[in-house]
């Protein structure tokens, strides 16, 4: 089976990327961690059974950098090679949804202290997690990270994570740090910290020189922004027909369906988004787990599309705040979108944000927030 290293440097050598001292050490690093990985007997084994323990856990990897230095690109050549089955790769957000909601029903059984079962129960069928953007925002997260993940390692969990932050800047400045800072210990002392900051910002440099914003909407912007989508995730050619879609949770219990999602970039129509009835926590959802949004057939609205409008107010709010990349394709310049009805004015502020998300200093900033 060809090794992460090996098809790294067979990337380079084809000229789909650029040699880079720091990627070519963390191909290096995966690779061995990969092998160590495959090496380590399996469970229920008869070399497990005869250590008569848990064999222990190889020490994770926490890749961190600006966007597009090829950090989810090293976390895919990884993660596709690894030849073992009790492997999962999940968003870091969708993850944290998941430990909360499970710790909820422990909390029902009032069987004492959740934490233990639930890290048993992430543990059970995945000895390696690889995370996606991992990124803190908020105190809940922070308060059961350190408990949580102490105890998923002991378990015999290995973990690879991307970030745009390294380990000592997750939470900053969050409310009651202090209390989330034994977990970037453990993290630091579990896992080799990896920086990937080279010179070439390759989401920047896919995206080449396409205006963010296109107007009109037709056929048009809609192939140029379906090539970008292809550019931004590298989807086969021969696979184009059948774009994957996702769905996403909701706070609420609730989830919203994304009709073209890959890794870590979504596209939605107008109306799917605006046009129905949508709040807060559908596009913050949005926001914390894509990096680029690209949304088509956005209208010019009046008066009558006060609600429309409303809602695309909070959709771009919580994509600016969470520094998203926005490609769309529009009947009219922002400043021309809405002129009239209620919240003209406040419409202002949108459109101010909206060509701040055009310039080269906000695509090249990191997502996220936190």
């Amino acid at each position: 089976m060809t090794t992460v290293l090996a098809r790294y440097e067979a990337l380079v050598a084809a000229g789909e990327l650029r040699p880079d001292a720091e990627q070519a050490a963390a191909a290096s690093r995966l690779d061995a961690l990969a092998a160590e990985l495959e090496a380590s007997p399996r469970k229920g084994s008869v070399l497990w059974r005869a250590l008569g323990r848990r064999p222990e856990a190889p020490k994770g990897v926490y890749l961190w950098g600006g966007v597009g230095r090829g950090k989810s690109m090293l976390m895919d050549l990884f993660f596709g090679c690894l030849a073992i089955q009790r492997k999962r790769r999940v968003h870091f957000h969708e993850f944290m949804l998941e430990v909360h909601a499970r710790l909820a029903e422990e909390r029902k059984k009032e069987a004492g202290d959740p934490i233990a079962p639930v890290a048993a129960a992430m543990t059970e069928d995945a000895r390696v997690l690889a995370f996606d953007e991992m990124v803190v925002t908020n105190s809940a997260d922070a308060m059961i990270l350190s408990r949580l993940f102490a105890a998923m390692w002991e378990h015999g969990m290995t973990i690879v994570a991307t970030s745009n932050r390294p380990p000592h800047d997750l939470y900053k400045n969050g409310l009651n740090r202090e209390h989330f800072l034994p977990f970037i210990a453990l993290l630091e002392t579990r896992a080799d910290v990896l920086p990937l900051n080279g010179p070439v910002d390759y989401r920047l440099d896919r995206l080449g020189r396409i205006d963010t914003w296109l107007v009109p909407n037709g056929s048009e912007a809609t192939q140029a922004l379906s090539a970008a989508f292809f550019r931004l995730t590298d989807y086969p050619v021969e696979d184009r027909a059948h774009v994957p879609t996702e769905d996403i949770p909701v706070p609420g219990g609730r989830t919203l369906h994304v009709p073209k999602a890959l890794k870590g970039v979504a596209v939605f129509s107008f109306k799917r988004l605006c046009g129905e009835a949508r709040g807060a926590a559908d596009y913050l959802a949005i926001a914390r787990r894509f990096h680029t949004v690209i949304l088509v057939g956005i209208p010019r609205m009046g008066p009558e599309n006060r609600n429309e409008a409303a809602r695309f107010v909070t959709l771009i709010d919580a994509l600016y705040e969470h520094n998203v990349k926005l490609l769309a394709a529009a009947d009219a310049e922002p400043a021309q979108l809405y002129t009239a009805g209620d919240g003209a004015f406040e419409f202002e502020r949108t459109v101010s944000r909206l060509e701040e998300m055009r310039s080269e200093a906000y695509l090249a900033q990191g997502h996220g927030v936190g």
